[in-house]
């Protein structure tokens, strides 16, 4: 039976390296963009900082125990590749969040780690040091399966998963799972309990994802709808099967007034005019005309 469990649990080691191993790749598409842009743009360090601290606690932890080896394995791959991206952080990073990064790896990697590990060499002795480092590795997992609790409050509030990763959260929901069943069938409570919160959250973030994405689209194509034109003013020769070009505003006006000042002069003399004359409309009714603009049939 202890055999079959071994096996059992082995293989969700291996899925669970499979998986993280994603996980641990997914910032590639986020530091190309910084590559291309030879800037940060406003993106943290703490993920990445906190992911190195994270994978150096779980293989001090697996050494201090048996049967752990593919804990040090996906682990040893996090710390190279979290290191990887820290340091591609502070190279493109401006000198505020440079000096920012910089004590926050101070804090934690060497201050917070080399702590942990003078602390229990010095401290307890056995399998109480085993204890304490899993204990330590617990908690900090559970604070770090409760920060997307963050994200998940901005995808409420602005009804946006613009900031939610479905691919993500899935592969973090599947290694949560791998990695609860690995913890569970080595009778490893460090391992397995942080996994079920994260098991939680990743569901409910997938759920929040189906649920705004889907008022996203609504949105969207409400928005593409086409919006009702307005009236346009066509004048339109009865001879003529063709329309003429719509009459701008100031055109129309131009007319109004031309016809108002027709309608006031005092004498309207119906004849011809060889010579070009008034023809009887008063010199000043005539120079406060309006010139309009010659409208052409196309």
């Amino acid at each position: 039976m202890a055999g079959i469990s071994g096996h059992w649990a082995f293989a969700f080691g291996v899925l669970g390296n499979i998986i993280s191993f994603v996980v641990f790749l997914s910032p590639i598409p986020t530091f190309y963009k910084i590559y291309k842009k030879k800037s940060t743009e406003g993106y943290q360090s703490i993920p990445y900082v906190v992911a190195l601290f994270s994978s150096m606690l779980w293989i001090y932890y697996a050494f201090l125990k048996t049967n752990t080896t593919l804990l040090i394995t996906i682990n040893s791959f996090g710390v190279f590749i979290e290191t990887i991206y820290v340091g591609f952080y502070l190279f493109y990073a401006p000198k505020k969040a440079r000096v920012q990064t910089v004590k926050m790896l101070l804090l934690s990697v060497v201050g917070g780690f080399g702590a942990i590990i003078l602390v229990t060499q010095f401290l307890f002795k056995g399998a109480a040091r085993g204890q304490v480092v899993g204990w330590v590795c617990l908690v900090f997992s559970l604070c770090v399966f409760v920060a997307p609790l963050g994200i998940v409050r901005q995808v409420i509030r602005t009804k946006s998963v613009e900031y939610m990763p479905l691919l993500l959260s899935v592969f973090l929901t599947l290694s949560a799972v791998a990695w609860f069943f690995y913890g569970l069938l080595l009778k490893d409570i460090n391992i397995a309990a942080p996994n079920v919160l994260g098991f939680i959250f990743g569901i409910l973030q997938m759920v929040l994802y189906a649920i705004y994405s889907k008022k996203e689209k609504d949105i969207l194509k409400e928005q593409k709808l086409p919006e009702m034109q307005k009236p346009a003013v066509i004048v339109a020769d009865e001879n003529m099967n063709a329309k003429l070009p719509e009459l701008t505003q100031e055109q129309i006006i131009d007319i109004v007034k031309l016809a108002g000042l027709l309608v006031r002069t005092d004498k309207v003399q119906v004849a011809t005019c060889p010579h070009a004359t008034n023809c009887g409309v008063k010199a000043a009714n005539v120079e406060n005309m309006p010139k309009l603009q010659t409208v052409e049939a196309s």
